[in-house]
């Protein structure tokens, strides 16, 4: 794990510093950016942004597993998950 983080109200400035727009409008930017992300992937859409991440709903099948406290056999349902892949650029941007 990083030592680091940056969060919502850290990125919103940074981006709103290197754009000359104010606080507010980046907020408002990206408040729609991730509502079109969340609705897109709910939908079963990708969403990809060429050498930087694509995301996309992935189906997990129903399995069974084991009760960690207690050792029972349990059934896990059927369900969605989320898959966030890195592009190229993200990626060098990491090395």
């Amino acid at each position: 794990m990083a030592d680091k983080s940056l969060n919502k109200t850290e990125l919103v400035a940074k981006v709103a510093a290197a754009t000359n727009q104010s606080q507010a409008t980046v907020d408002t930017v990206l408040g729609g950016l991730f509502e079109a992300l969340a609705e897109s992937v709910a939908a079963g859409t990708k969403v990809s942004i060429p050498g930087w991440l694509a995301v996309e709903r992935t189906h997990r099948a129903a399995r069974t597993g084991r009760n960690p406290q207690t050792g029972e056999t349990i059934q896990i349902k059927a369900g969605y998950s989320v898959k966030v892949s890195a592009g190229s650029k993200l990626k060098a941007a990491a090395k």
